[in-house]
C-alpha cells in the first residue's frame, strides 16, 4: 500500500475524513475509492459512500477477498445508519466470517458490533446478547472498545438495567477520551441523556410525577401493582398479565388503576373505554361484559368490585396501585420513539423495528406529519422521515424490548 493511502487509512481512523479526502480525492483505484466511500459516510453523503464502496468492491480482485469483505462491512455501517434494516444481514455475516478466517479479528468485531445493533434496534435482545458474548472487549482498540460498552449499555437500558448501564457508559467514555474522536465522544454524552431524563410518569393517589429510568426500575421491582400503559400490561412481583390488542380492558383497568384506592364512576368508565358521551342501555351492558372479562384477567394479581357508583380495583398482595404512563400521551409514540434518535427512517424500516405492517406505518407517519411532530424528505422508495427528540424526555420504555419479569 502506497504511502497516501496509508496516511488516509490514518485520518479516517482519526475521525477527519476532510484530511483523508485531501490524499485521495482524484484517485479512482480500488483502495482510494473504498477510503473515499468510508469519509463521505463519516461526512453524511450516504448515498455517494455506498455507490463508492460499492465501486471498491468491484475494483478489487477476486483475491482480494479481505477488501472486499471490509468494503462490505463499510456498507452494512452505512445501511446501519441510515436505518435500511432490510439489508441482506447474510452478507454481513459472510464478510465478518471471511475476515476472521485470514485473521482480521479487529473487523471481525466491528462485523459483530453491527449485527448486535441492528438486533438491538428491533428489540431482538436475547440475539444481541448471544452475539456479543462472543466479543472479548480486552483485544479492542479504544475506538472499538467504545463502541462495544454502547451496546452493552444499550442491552441494559432495555433491560431496565440501570446499574449496569451506567457502568458501560463510564467504561465508554474513558474509552472515547483515548480515542480523541469527536463523535465517538458526542455518542457517548447522547446516550448518557437517557439515563438523566425522564422515562415515564408515576400516577398514584391523584398526582403525577415524572420518573428517571432507575426509578422506574426500582418501581417494577417494588411490591406495588402497577398498571404499565408502556407496555399495557399489569405487573406485580414478577407476574406479568399482558394487555396488550386489547385496547377495551386496558382502558378499564388504566380508569381503574389511577383510581385507586377510590372507585370509578360508571359514565366515566364508559367514556374512557368506548368514548361514550350519552350512555343507553347497550353501553351499560357492555361495560358489564368487558368488566366480566377484566376481572377474569387480572384475577391472580387483584379483584374488581362493583360499587354503587362504579367498579373498584382492589389488588390481592399489593399494599398500594401505580399506574406507569409515558412522558407524554401520544397516540403514535411508538412510532415517534424510534423517530427520536434523529435519524432518518424509511416507513418500511419502521414497520420492520416496530413488527406490523407498512400500511399502518404510514397511517401514523402521515397523521403526524399533519400534527407536524415529524417531516417527510424525499419521494417514492427514497421517502425518509425525521423529527427532533421529544424535548426532556427519554422514550426508551417505548421501544420493543422484554423488561423486567416478562
Amino acid at each position: 500500500m502506497d504511502s497516501m493511502i496509508t496516511a488516509a487509512a490514518r485520518a479516517l481512523s482519526a475521525g477527519d475524513p476532510l484530511g483523508a479526502l485531501k490524499r485521495v480525492s482524484l484517485r479512482d483505484d480500488a483502495p482510494a475509492l473504498a477510503l473515499r466511500g468510508i469519509a463521505m459516510a463519516q461526512l453524511g453523503d450516504l448515498v455517494r459512500a455506498k455507490a463508492l464502496l460499492r465501486s471498491a468492491a468491484r475494483a478489487f480482485g477476486p483475491k482480494e477477498a479481505i477488501a472486499r469483505a471490509r468494503c462490505l462491512v463499510a456498507e452494512a455501517e452505512i445501511a446501519f445508519a441510515s436505518r435500511d434494516l432490510g439489508w441482506p444481514a447474510k452478507m454481513l455475516d459472510l464478510a465478518r466470517k471471511t475476515l476472521e478466517e485470514h485473521g482480521d479479528l479487529l473487523n471481525a468485531a466491528h462485523a459483530r458490533h453491527l449485527e448486535i445493533r441492528r438486533l438491538l434496534l428491533v428489540g431482538r435482545l436475547d440475539e444481541a446478547e448471544r452475539v456479543l458474548a462472543g466479543i472479548d472487549p480486552t483485544l479492542l482498540p479504544p475506538t472499538s472498545r467504545t463502541v462495544h460498552e454502547l451496546v452493552v449499555a444499550g442491552i441494559a437500558i432495555r433491560r431496565l438495567r440501570t446499574q449496569e448501564a451506567r457502568a458501560a457508559l463510564a467504561r465508554a467514555e474513558r474509552a472515547a477520551y483515548h480515542a480523541r474522536i469527536p463523535a465517538l465522544t458526542a455518542e457517548v454524552e447522547s446516550a448518557s441523556l437517557v439515563l438523566k431524563t425522564p422515562a415515564a410518569r408515576r400516577i398514584a393517589d391523584g398526582e403525577e410525577h415524572f420518573l428517571l429510568l432507575e426509578e422506574v426500575e426500582a418501581l417494577l421491582a417494588s411490591k406495588a401493582l402497577v398498571v404499565d400503559a408502556c407496555r399495557h400490561v399489569v405487573r406485580n412481583a414478577g407476574t406479568v398479565i399482558s394487555i396488550t390488542g386489547r385496547p377495551v380492558l386496558f382502558a378499564l383497568a388504566r380508569a381503574l388503576g389511577e383510581a385507586w384506592p377510590g372507585d370509578v364512576p360508571r359514565d366515566l368508565l364508559l367514556a374512557r373505554a368506548f368514548g361514550a358521551r350519552l350512555a343507553d342501555e347497550s353501553h351499560r351492558a357492555r361495560l358489564r361484559v368487558e368488566i366480566g372479562r377484566l376481572r377474569k384477567l387480572l384475577q391472580p394479581l387483584a379483584s374488581i368490585i362493583a360499587t354503587k357508583q362504579g367498579f373498584a380495583l382492589s389488588p390481592r398482595k399489593a399494599r398500594e396501585v401505580v399506574v406507569l404512563a409515558r412522558p407524554v400521551d401520544e397516540e403514535h409514540a411508538a412510532v415517534l420513539a424510534f423517530l427520536a434518535d434523529g435519524e432518518s427512517w424509511s416507513s418500511s424500516a419502521l414497520a420492520l423495528a416496530l413488527g406490523t405492517s407498512q400500511r399502518a406505518v404510514q397511517r401514523a407517519l402521515n397523521s403526524l406529519a399533519e400534527a407536524g411532530k415529524v417531516q417527510p424528505f424525499g419521494h417514492g422508495r427514497s421517502r425518509r422521515w425525521m423529527t427532533p427528540p421529544l424535548p426532556g424526555f427519554t422514550t426508551v420504555l417505548l421501544l420493543p424490548a422484554q423488561l423486567p419479569g416478562d
